[in-house]
This record gives structure tokens, C-alpha cells and sequence, in this order.
């Protein structure tokens, strides 16, 4: 006996457009929960770096003060690897690399509290700019005298984030 037009049906294979829109929902979902995590904890990390590259420029700062009775003053604002020939006393960058670093290291007088400045063999200030923008902290600093700061108010209690 003939059938006339009826075969079995195979079954269907690959996935309908309600199951791909509804696994790409669940990726854009865990994406917008995990970037912004992700790029906070590489900023503290990026944070973490700055503070130690300004201990040890301080050290370096101090050795160098012992030898020669003062303080080096260099500016790095605007990101050269030999600002002023510092860089073959002190280290003028945080992180591994000079050619993409995430601060710059920079040294200058400190500010007296009236206004003013101390004279560099009384006290240096050192300074890590961030060279991507860090909209929360902005730049660390720390002085010979022991004062840690940032773009936020030693008062306010995110200054944590600077200097933990």
C-alpha cells in the first residue's frame, strides 16, 4: 500500500529565536552586574600600586636627603620618563611599565598650613597622577611629614578609598 503524502517528520534541531533573545537577556544581565566590579577592582589595584610607588619614592626621597641634605623637587604633570634627570635617582611611575603606567610620580615643596610653601630641605611633597581617569580619588599624595591625601576631604569617609 502507496501513502500518499505523508512522511515522518525529523525531528526539529537548533534553537528557536525566544530561547537565543532570552540567553542573550541573561549575558547583557550578568555583563551589567560584573564590568562595573570588575573595573572597580582594578582601579584599587591601580590605587594600591600609586601608594606604594609614593612609600617608596618617600625612601628613596629619604636616602637621597641623608646624602645630600635635601629634598629633589621634579614635576611629572604631564608624563615624561626623565622629568628634570629624576629618574635616574628615583622611580617616576607606579606599575611595571614606564610606556603605560597607570600614575605618573611627581615631587614638590610642601604647603605650609597658613599658606606657602616650606623650602624643599624641610619637606617634599610627592604626588601620583593617575594617567586613566580615576573619578573617585584622583591623585594621591603623601609628604615627608606623614600627611596622606586625595581629591577627597581627609574628613569625608570615602577617604578610605585613598588611603585604607
Amino acid at each position: 500500500m502507496k501513502r500518499s503524502g505523508f512522511s515522518k517528520q525529523q525531528p526539529s534541531r537548533g534553537f528557536t529565536l525566544i530561547e537565543l533573545m532570552i540567553v542573550v537577556a541573561v549575558v547583557a544581565l550578568l555583563a551589567a552586574i560584573a564590568y562595573p566590579a570588575y573595573t572597580d577592582s582594578v582601579r584599587k589595584g591601580r590605587r594600591a600600586q600609586a601608594r606604594t610607588a609614593l612609600m617608596e619614592l618617600l625612601q628613596q626621597q629619604e636616602r637621597y636627603m641623608t646624602q645630600n641634605n635635601t629634598y629633589l623637587a621634579f614635576s611629572n604633570a604631564s608624563g615624561t620618563t626623565n622629568p628634570a634627570n629624576a629618574s635616574t635617582v628615583f622611580k617616576v611611575f607606579a606599575g611595571d611599565s614606564s610606556t603605560a603606567p597607570p600614575y605618573w610620580l611627581s615631587a614638590t615643596t610642601c604647603a605650609k598650613p597658613g599658606g606657602g610653601t616650606f623650602a624643599i630641605r624641610d619637606c617634599v611633597a610627592l604626588v601620583a597622577t593617575p594617567t586613566i581617569g580615576d573619578p573617585v580619588v584622583g591623585a594621591l599624595s603623601l609628604t615627608s611629614t606623614s600627611v596622606k591625601g586625595c581629591d577627597i576631604a581627609a574628613t569625608d569617609s570615602k577617604f578610605k578609598l585613598c588611603w585604607p
